[in-house]
């Protein structure tokens, strides 16, 4: 099982990182992007790729 690590500080909610992930892993959740669907992640990195601000800083694999 893997899932994002999001930065809450840098993150400014745009959905870019949701709309990029093929899994449907992420939600934007009060205007901050979280994992729903961590079950799901195949560690792709197509978020952390896609993030303008640079908020989702790696894939942690569990």
């Amino acid at each position: 099982m893997a899932h994002p690590i999001i930065s809450e500080e840098e993150c400014i909610g745009c959905g870019i990182c949701v709309d990029a992930c093929p899994q449907e892993v992420l939600e934007v959740i009060g205007g901050i992007a979280a994992t729903e669907n961590e079950d799901a992640c195949i560690a792709c990195g197509d978020c952390l790729e896609e993030c303008p601000m640079a908020a989702i800083t790696e894939i942690v694999e569990d």
